[in-house]
């Protein structure tokens, strides 16, 4: 497995990244639903990465530069890819990638009831907190930070 820079567009990344959005309308009213499309993701603040094993995008994610802050946002893995650690892998990355960029502190907001991401974001040091930025407290959102 390789993970690097990607473009969201790109066929691979941009398949998952419907999929993930589809589950996220499925589980949650759209107004708790705070993704990127595809546009977003190529701004120049966003550093956003793909997990491939050869032609195949296992999975996705990404870190938003704020200010004082990285936000991990569109962390999604191919349904047939779990539990073989891409999540995991991807988001080692990112943490690694948001301290070369400046930005040790890490924040997420994610849905309730997603409890294999909470663990895995707990596993990696991050813990429940506030809410941040422009997010507001609401009955969908949890809302995490790892610190340095």
């Amino acid at each position: 497995m390789k993970i690097g820079p990607a473009d969201p567009a790109s066929p691979g990344p941009a398949a998952l990244l419907a999929q993930s959005h589809a589950l996220m309308g499925r589980l949650f009213p759209a107004e708790a639903n705070h993704v990127l499309d595809t546009v977003a993701l190529a701004a120049p603040d966003i550093r956003f990465v793909a997990a491939t094993d050869g032609d195949s995008t296992l999975g996705t994610g990404a870190i938003a530069l704020r200010d004082g802050y990285a936000e991990v946002k569109s962390m999604f893995t191919d349904p047939n890819a779990r539990g073989l650690g891409v999540g995991d892998a991807i988001l080692r990355h990112l943490i690694a990638l948001a301290a070369r960029e400046g930005a040790p502190i890490l924040r997420l907001e994610t849905g309730t009831g997603l409890d294999a991401a909470h663990r895995l974001y707990r596993r990696h040091g991050f813990t429940e907190r506030g809410p941040f930025g422009d997010y507001e407290d609401a009955p969908f959102s949890l809302f995490f930070e790892r610190l340095p």
